[in-house]
């Protein structure tokens, strides 16, 4: 069995790569955080024109209809280069609309594809104490929203969002222009610098096609796991990468502190949880490219990719020491990065629960066999 990527993954990743990091240098990234721009503009006009902002959105709707191991390898490239620009929820959000939102909500896919609207989307009900605080309620023909979304990612900058809704007492995609009256925003800045704010909605009106059907959210969770924990895989082998080889040049006692057993085991550590989450990430986008349910696969991906998040992040500020918190010094936009990421996520301790919850319910560990049909569910 051929675990490599193709030819034509290697090429995308290659790109990505190279886009990245040529833009990303640690001077623009200081650079960045003292504009406070939302995010990168000029370096979302180069994904645009490279074509990198529409991989996952369906030829019909003039992407490039790819899967999502090849988002994947384009997502942890942003990751290790901490690339602050809006491509997963983008395109996932379009991509969720080309499948699911029938021919009224087509022209918003065109327009993600053309980059001619930018749009947002936003999960964390799934995952929050409060639950989903949405509510659709049924308005002759149509439907109107009240309650709040919290830290909805890109909110002023976006023109429409997929968002969590409950209707009648099932949780449902929504889509919303974000432009219609009734819709209040407070803007925030997350961690890492990436804008945000709460939404606030107070009656806001929708059609009856602004509701998915329940299907569609079946759909997006896993990608959008798979794709939050690409850009942990990323963050979390720079990171790796970048203290390696700070503890092989820093000596302490006229020897590179790299050589300390305490060091090495801490950077094994590290290791090991970089490529359990690796390991799981690559059959969860192998499955969902596949057609393959994934329920389980993705939540233990949610989870390695919080706890993967936190131990390498934390790994690499301690044997930092005191550099790791001099805000002038590149390693602590990692951990700002990773900590962000895992909040997304929804944390370790809510992915366990709702994984232990699938499986108490399922005794073949997420995988059952069609014997009528000789395949794997």
């Amino acid at each position: 069995m051929n675990f490599e990527l193709n030819e034509d993954q290697q090429a995308i990743a290659e790109m990505a790569g190279n886009l990245f990091a040529d833009y990303c240098s640690d001077e623009r990234l200081r650079e960045a955080d003292l504009t406070g721009e939302p995010y990168m503009d000029g370096l979302w006009t180069l994904c645009v024109e490279t074509g990198l902002h529409a991989l996952a959105i369906p030829e019909e709707q003039d992407g490039s209809g790819l899967g999502m191991t090849d988002l994947m390898v384009v997502l942890e490239a942003q990751g290790r280069a901490l690339a602050q620009v809006p491509l997963w929820r983008h395109q996932l959000a379009a991509t969720a609309l080309a499948h699911f939102g029938g021919e009224a909500l087509v022209p918003w896919v065109t327009q993600a594809a053309g980059a001619q609207a930018l749009l947002t989307l936003s999960l964390d009900g799934l995952g929050s104490t409060q639950g989903i605080e949405l509510q659709a309620q049924r308005d002759g023909e149509g439907w109107r929203l009240r309650g709040r979304i919290a830290a909805l990612p890109l909110a002023e900058q976006s023109q429409a969002a997929l968002l969590l809704a409950d209707v009648d007492g099932e949780a449902r995609l929504i889509l919303l222009d974000l432009s219609l009256a009734g819709v209040r925003t407070i803007p925030g800045v997350m961690t890492h610098g990436e804008a945000i704010a709460d939404l606030h909605l107070d009656g806001v009106a929708l059609a009856s096609t602004a509701v998915l059907p329940a299907a569609a959210l079946a759909w997006l969770e896993p990608r959008a796991i798979a794709a939050l924990a690409a850009l942990q895989l990323g963050v979390s082998a720079e990171q790796i990468r970048r203290t390696v080889e700070y503890v092989t040049e820093r000596r302490q006692f006229e020897r590179s502190i790299g050589s300390f057993q305490a060091v090495q085991m801490a950077m094994a550590d590290a290791h090991v949880a970089l490529e359990a989450l690796r390991s799981t990430l690559w059959q969860l986008c192998y499955r969902l490219d596949a057609g393959l349910p994934a329920p389980t696969e993705a939540l233990s991906t949610a989870y390695l990719a919080c706890e993967a998040g936190h131990l390498v992040g934390h790994k690499a500020q301690h044997v930092h020491g005191g550099i790791g918190v001099d805000l002038t010094y590149p390693i602590h936009r990692f951990l700002y990065w990773s900590r962000a990421l895992s909040s997304a996520l929804g944390g370790s301790a809510a992915n366990l629960e709702r994984l232990g919850d699938c499986l108490s319910a399922n005794d073949k560990l997420g995988w059952k066999y069609d014997l009528e049909e000789n395949q794997a569910l």
